[in-house]
C-alpha cells in the first residue's frame, strides 16, 4: 500500500497542467470519484490494524497534495486568462439596442398634439360597446347596413346587443351624456369592422374623432379647424377641399381631401393623378344626436370629424400595405427610429 501511495505521489508531482483540458484530466485521474486516491482509500480496509493509522495519514497527505496542486493550477490558469493581452478591458460594452416607436403611435401623438394646442381634450371609452352608444344614439336607423353582421363583430345579439365598436364616435356620445357644453374633445382609439384583410383594408384599425359643441358653432368653424390641422400636419403649403357626403350622425356632411404632398398636387400614382388625397369625413352634428345625448339642439350646435390614423400614416411615410402596421416585423419598425414630426 505504501509503495502504491509513493507511486501516486510521484505521478501527481510529475503531472503537467497547461490548460483547462489538462486540469480536468488531472482532477479525474487523481481526485475524482473514480480517481486513484479514492481507490487507495477503498483499499485501506485491507491494511493490518497496526498499520492503518500510519497509512491513513499518508493517504490524507496524498489527497491534500493533489487538491492543493489542482486549486493552485486552477487559480494560475484563471489569472493568465484575465491578463490575456488580446482582451481590451478599456473597450466600451455592447450597447443595448433601443426599439423604435410604432409609426401609428407617432402619427397618433402628433394628431393629439395638434388639437391639444387649440384647446381639445382627449377622451377614451370601452372597445366593447352596446347598441345605444355605437349605433342608436348616433342616428343609425334599425335597417342601416352597418348593423349587419357583414360589417360589425357582434358579441351578443338579442335584447342586449354588444359589439366591438365600429368607430370612436361612441366615445363622443358618452362625453355628451356626461358633460355640459361647451365640449371640445378628440377620441383616439382602435375600432373593428368585419372586412377582408388586404393591402388596403383590415379588420381592425385606428381612428381619431373630434367633437366641438357650443353656442353658434358654424360650418365655417369646422372648415377653419380642418384647414389649421392640415397645415400643421402636412405643412403650410397644404390645402383642403370639402366634398358633399352623407353620414347618419352629421348634417350637412362632407369628405375632406388634402392636396397631395408627394407630387405637390401636380398628379401622381398615389393621388391617381388628381392632386388630392382623401383624409377624413366631417359635418355638423345632427340635431337628433344632440337630443339623444340630452343636449338642446335649439341652443347648441356643433361639428364632428373623424380620420383613420393608418391613412394619415400612409401619406406621411408612403406605406403601401396596411398589413405592415400589425405584423410586428422589426425590419419595418426599425425604419422609424428617431422619427419626429
Amino acid at each position: 500500500m505504501k509503495a502504491q501511495i509513493e507511486q501516486t505521489r510521484i505521478a501527481i508531482e510529475d503531472f503537467v497542467i497547461t490548460d483547462a483540458t489538462s486540469l480536468e484530466a488531472f482532477r479525474i485521474q487523481f481526485i475524482g470519484s473514480k480517481g486513484s486516491i479514492k481507490q487507495l482509500f477503498g483499499g485501506l480496509k485491507e491494511v493490518p490494524n497496526e498499520e492503518k493509522r500510519a497509512v491513513g495519514q499518508l493517504l490524507n497527505e496524498l489527497r491534500q497534495l493533489a487538491e492543493g496542486k489542482f486549486e493552485s493550477s486552477k487559480d494560475a490558469l484563471e489569472t493568465t486568462e484575465s491578463n490575456d493581452s488580446t482582451i481590451d478591458v478599456s473597450r466600451p460594452g455592447e450597447p443595448i439596442a433601443l426599439g423604435a416607436r410604432h409609426p401609428l403611435s407617432i402619427v397618433r401623438s402628433e394628431i393629439i398634439s395638434i388639437f391639444e394646442r387649440i384647446g381639445y381634450t382627449v377622451s377614451e371609452g370601452p372597445e366593447i360597446e352596446d347598441d345605444w352608444h355605437n349605433f342608436s344614439a348616433l342616428n343609425f336607423p334599425p335597417e342601416h347596413p352597418a348593423r349587419d353582421m357583414q360589417d360589425t363583430f357582434f358579441i351578443e345579439k338579442g335584447e342586449r346587443e354588444m359589439a366591438l365598436r365600429t368607430h370612436t364616435s361612441s366615445v363622443q356620445v358618452r362625453v355628451m351624456e356626461s358633460s355640459t357644453p361647451p365640449i371640445r374633445t378628440i377620441s383616439p382609439g382602435r375600432v373593428y369592422r368585419n372586412e377582408a384583410i388586404s393591402a388596403r383594408a383590415h379588420c381592425f384599425f385606428h381612428q381619431v374623432e373630434g367633437l366641438y359643441i357650443d353656442k353658434n358653432v358654424s360650418f365655417a368653424d369646422l372648415k377653419q379647424t380642418l384647414d389649421y390641422f392640415a397645415k400643421a400636419l402636412f405643412g403650410e403649403k397644404a390645402r383642403i377641399r370639402l366634398r358633399p357626403s352623407y353620414f347618419p350622425f352629421t348634417e350637412p356632411s362632407a369628405e375632406v381631401d388634402v392636396s397631395c404632398t408627394i407630387c405637390n398636387a401636380k398628379g401622381c400614382n398615389v393621388c391617381k393623378h388628381t392632386g388630392w388625397l382623401e383624409i377624413l369625413g366631417c359635418g355638423m352634428v345632427d340635431p337628433n344626436v344632440l337630443k339623444a345625448s340630452g343636449i338642446d339642439p335649439e341652443v347648441y350646435t356643433g361639428f364632428a370629424f373623424g380620420m383613420g390614423i393608418e391613412r394619415i400614416a400612409q401619406l406621411k411615410f408612403k406605406v403601401n400595405d396596411l398589413r405592415l402596421y400589425s405584423e410586428n416585423d422589426v425590419r419595418f419598425l426599425n425604419q422609424f427610429k428617431g422619427v419626429n414630426f
